[in-house]
């Protein structure tokens, strides 16, 4: 991704790569804290807004990649969900 970004703007990949780190850092403990205190939907709730908002902040926003951002969020619900089944059987 950080590549496809350089390419479309021109800027050097390793300015990509820092920009994109300090712009990152502060949003990734953003969805630590609100994981901690309000759960796994909150945390992915504001993930799934995140993304949408670095779409709409690129112009790429799409049906197709929006669908797809709901259907990993989904996923990644019912994978946590059946992980803690799975683990129950074998404690």
């Amino acid at each position: 991704m950080t590549n496809v970004i350089s390419d479309a703007t021109h800027v050097e990949l390793v300015k990509v790569v820092v920009f994109g780190t300090l712009f990152s850092l502060p949003l990734i403990i953003a969805m630590a804290l609100i994981f901690q205190r309000y759960g796994l939907i909150a945390a992915l709730a504001f993930c799934v807004i995140t993304d949408f908002a670095a779409a709409f902040a690129m112009r790429e926003i799409s049906m197709k990649a929006g669908v797809e951002t709901i259907i990993i969020a989904l996923f990644v619900i019912l994978g946590v969900r059946v992980a803690s089944v799975v683990s129950g059987w074998v404690s």
